[in-house]
């Protein structure tokens, strides 16, 4: 069953691709893959199937294909295959993307009906639920479309968020999340019980689209015709259904469970029928018909009897075939046509006979008349209810505009119309049209082995109560068949006799449609206002409000609670560590108050150093001397921006504000270290780093117990923090160097150097070099290479002594930034004659390839091997591969602070050069500086 859903999940991401390069053709193809969902589902076995997924939570990827399940799969697979090839046809141009998307649709929905975990079952169902955002607005330019991927989103995913709530009460309940376990087992009290059964029944009415949730459907018609073939016919509006048909046997004696199904389905049979006999739109004909259909499956599948629930499968099956078929038939005129307004279309059904009786047939079975699958399921509702009278009494009136509405739809599609031209289609050809002649005649083998259903759905449907009863084409002369008969007689009665004399009365479901959108509008303006209150475009304010939380909160938790040890407050261990948190202490508040810009800068700097002594009087050299080189090159990149700005900041504060935020910040501090001295004093766990001493050298190879840290035992931490390194230094040279809708090119070549990139000093004879000291250049160019291979040696030698890519690459970082302060852009350049996000994508090439290499090898992702070998020349060399990785991280270090040289630095200065010869009235910064002074 998981291959099932790989298959799909690797035919999905290769979808694009594929079309792409093969054109609508691949479509066949890609049909194989739901096709192979179909075949397991008839020749596959009826077992369990359990994958561990997440052991801590005792959540595994649990699968069981049960009877009901099956018959779902026959659907999803079945029809998925046949919509992928009328899709092939549909679709003039490659549609690679929607191929994709429905794929995986597919693969959730399969994994939807396979789920015998509550959870993964809650995944999938969600997963449904943003690809069919996805289908339905596939064409995003269309406001329409977009309006109804959003009202789906939202419906369905709040119903959702209510259903896990009520599968976390009863898997806390239970134990588990085994459905097969729940269902065995004790079930929770009545009160309990009740409850959870509701919270569920939120979701499964949502989904399938059930009042007081109908709304969302119609408007979803906003999709391309395939996805409405296949979501709103086939598959997930029958997720809802199929959840209450799966939960029957242990929810059917809940009180709660009947009545809400009954009802809600029932009101919404016959509003969805009403609704559809005033549509002029055949895919809205369509849909108001599904919603009404529904409403019959929900109040089978609800009623909790076995007559019932056998009448619930035998009705999923027989719709899914005729309205799918339906679907493809609107898709099928609207393409030959350009049109779906049924008073616009006549005499089609000549010009297309083909085409009209696959519909007829459909709509046949639709109706009820025998032997199409619909006359089986209809039916046996009718003997399920025999004994519950209003039911009963208002199935046949819904049935009765079943008809009604079917006969609108044959005639709006294909009867010659008085006073309207006949259509002119053009031939919509035999692949076209196949798919849905084929639905229409599995409508009338289905009806004819409809007794073979019966055995496929006996154990599951022998789980609910009430008298026995089996699915058959014919029980005999009784009640069913004179309802049938009569729901005919109703339906054409309200055709022939009142919905062509005049407009239908109007009722579509304003209610609910309005109260969504008042909630929708009354969301929006509440953000509106949120965000005109919080977010004032003030740094102070917005920072401010975020730790007066902080305060309010962790003072409350401290006073409350806190875990404070019971010997003391221990505030040092040397009188140095007094001193070092003295001077950072001093040089934060001095900062707060200073008015310069640099002076600030510096002040922040000299906390940062501060904080490194801290580091290396706690026996920690790896972290002080990478605490130094970060603070060194934060103070460089601070000074290429400052040089930009005033020189002092802004108008100071009022007295009142600047006392306020001293007291904001002093007390954050306090709650910040009271917490931190807390957290670290109540532990009671053992932390998991008392083993790393011992894993560096066994797992890692190494003795620098920090840098094995990062590059093994937690790499997966590391390269998430590199890649989010690779996104911040692509954003910051996207914002500085676009320039008139494209990226400029950022690695002059030699030939736009002085001298045509000749000589030992770059800069040349310059203005910009003349305000350089040669002596800096000289002496920077001198000690260039020195400290590259110092970062080099720090890169090989951090296993096992201070070091490692991060430092070696802030170190390798620091010479290029010497560089370029001596000499500007030209040294730069000379020093690293590359665009750095090449060594930015070459470090993280190499930092994934050091993982993949090692999963290819057999082990784990980022697993490290240790290597010993002789070499004639070095002699004995033992390195672990992790270096490999290593060497990512020391490039992606190095890119970063290349790629900031280029953007804060030369790019800045060009930038200002051009606005000074542009404008050259504008005094420069030093004059303005001086103003402000």
């Amino acid at each position: 069953m998981l291959l099932l859903l790989i298959l799909h999940a690797v035919a999905a991401l290769a979808a694009p691709i594929l079309v792409r390069f093969g054109g609508n053709r691949v479509l066949y193809g890609l049909a194989l893959v739901p096709a192979c969902t179909l075949l397991y589902a008839f020749f596959g076995n009826i077992g369990y199937e359990v994958h561990p997924w997440v052991p801590q939570l005792g959540v595994n990827l649990a699968f069981h294909m049960g009877p009901l399940a099956r018959l779902m799969m026959m659907i999803v697979g079945g029809i998925g295959a046949i919509v992928l090839v009328y899709s092939a046809r549909y679709f003039t141009d490659g549609e690679g993307r929607f191929a994709g998307t429905l794929l995986a649709f597919a693969a959730s929905m399969t994994g939807l009906v396979l789920a015998d975990d509550l959870i993964v079952l809650y995944v999938f169902w969600e997963l449904t639920t943003v690809f069919s955002y996805l289908l339905i607005g596939h064409r995003p330019e269309q406001a329409a479309a977009r309006r109804a991927a959003m009202q789906a989103l939202v419906v369905t995913t709040a119903g959702g968020l209510a259903m896990l709530v009520g599968f976390v009460m009863l898997g806390e309940h239970a134990g588990t999340y085994r459905w097969s376990e729940i269902s065995a087992g004790q079930l929770p009290s009545s009160g309990y019980l009740v409850t959870a059964a509701v919270l569920i029944l939120a979701g499964a009415l949502s989904k399938s689209a059930i009042f007081p949730f109908s709304f969302w459907l119609p408007a979803a018609m906003a999709a391309p015709t395939p996805a409405s073939a296949y979501l709103h016919a086939a598959s997930m509006v029958k997720a809802g259904v199929f959840l209450i048909g799966l939960l029957g046997p242990a929810f059917g004696d809940v009180a709660a469970w009947r009545a809400i199904t009954v009802a809600a389905g029932l009101v919404t049979m016959l509003l969805g029928g009403w609704a559809a006999m005033r549509q002029n739109d055949l895919k809205l004909v369509l849909a108001y018909g599904t919603v009404s259909q529904l409403g019959l499956l929900t109040v089978a599948f609800g009623a909790g009897t076995r007559a019932a629930a056998l009448a619930g499968a035998a009705l999923l099956l027989a719709h899914a075939l005729f309205k799918a078929a339906l679907f493809l038939v609107v898709g099928v005129i609207d393409r030959v046509t350009g049109t779906r307004d049924l008073r616009e279309l006549s005499d089609l059904g000549r010009r297309l006979p083909v085409l009209a009786t696959a519909a007829g047939v459909a709509v046949a079975s639709m109706a009820g008349i025998p032997p199409l699958a619909g006359f089986a399921g209809k039916e046996a509702a009718f003997a399920a209810f025999e004994q519950d009278r209003l039911v009963l009494l208002t199935l046949v009136a819904g049935s009765g505009l079943t008809v009604a509405y079917g006969l609108r739809f044959l005639w709006g599609a294909f009867a010659r119309k008085p006073g309207v031209p006949a259509a002119a289609p053009a031939s919509p050809g035999v692949l076209f049209t196949a798919p849905a002649v084929l639905l229409a005649v599995l409508s009338l083998a289905a009806g004819l082995l409809i007794t073979r259903l019966d055995v496929l759905l006996a154990p599951w449907a022998d789980a609910f109560g009430g008298p026995a009863y089996h699915l058959g084409l014919w029980h005999g002369f009784g009640l069913p068949v004179l309802l049938s008969v009569a729901v005919l007689a109703i339906g054409l009665s309200v055709w022939f006799g009142v919905a062509r004399r005049g407009p239908w009365p109007a009722q579509r479901f304003p209610a609910a449609e309005s109260v969504y959108r008042s909630i929708m509008a009354a969301v929006d303006r509440a953000a509106v206002e949120v965000t005109g209150a919080t977010q004032r475009g003030s740094l102070p304010f917005s920072l401010g409000s975020i730790l007066v939380v902080m305060v309010v909160i962790g003072a409350v938790t401290l006073g409350l609670g806190a875990p404070w040890p019971a010997a003391g407050l221990r505030l040092w261990d040397s009188p140095l560590q007094l001193v070092a948190g003295a001077v950072v202490a001093a040089s934060a508040l001095l900062a707060a108050r200073a008015r310069r810009r640099m002076t600030a800068m510096i002040l922040v700097g000299v906390g940062g150093y501060g904080v490194a002594v801290l580091f290396i009087l706690h026996g920690a050299p790896d972290l002080a001397l990478t605490q130094f080189l970060v603070e060194t090159a934060t103070i460089v990149m601070f000074l290429l921006v400052l040089r930009r700005l005033p020189a002092f900041f802004s108008a100071r504060p009022l007295i009142g504000s600047r006392i306020v935020r001293n007291l904001v910040a002093v007390a954050s501090g306090l709650v910040a270290a009271g917490m931190a001295y807390a957290a670290v004093s109540g532990r009671q766990a053992i932390p998991i780093s008392i083993d790393f001493p011992d894993l560096s050298v066994s797992y890692g190879g190494g003795t620098n117990i920090v840098n094995v840290a990062l590059v093994d035992i937690r790499a997966w931490d590391t390269m998430g923090e590199i890649s989010v390194l690779v996104v911040a230094a692509t954003g910051v040279a996207s914002l500085i160097f676009r320039r008139d809708g494209a990226l400029r090119h950022r690695v002059p070549s030699s030939s736009s150097l002085p001298d045509g990139g000749a000589g030992w000093l770059r800069a040349g004879d310059t203005p910009e070099a003349r305000r350089q000291s040669i002596i800096l250049q000289v002496v920077a160019r001198l000690l260039f290479h020195t400290i590259v291979l110092f970062s080099i040696y720090l890169l090989f030698s951090g296993h096992n002594a201070p070091g490692g890519g991060f430092a070696g690459g802030l170190v390798a970082g620091l010479a290029l930034t010497t560089r370029y302060l001596a000499g500007g852009k030209p040294e730069l350049n000379a020093a690293a004659p590359v665009d750095a996000g090449v060594v930015l994508g070459a470090g993280l090439l190499t930092a994934v390839g050091a993982g993949l290499a090692a999963m290819v090898a057999g082990g784990e992702v980022l697993q490290s091997a240790l290597v010993d070998v002789h070499m004639p020349v070095f002699g004995h060399v033992h390195f672990a591969t992790s270096v490999v990785f290593d060497v990512g991280v020391y490039l992606i270090v190095v890119g970063l602070v290349l790629e900031i040289l280029r953007s804060l630095g030369a790019e800045l200065d060009r930038q200002h050069a051009s606005w000074e010869d542009a404008s050259p009235s504008v005094p420069a910064a030093p004059d303005r500086e001086k103003e402000l002074v």
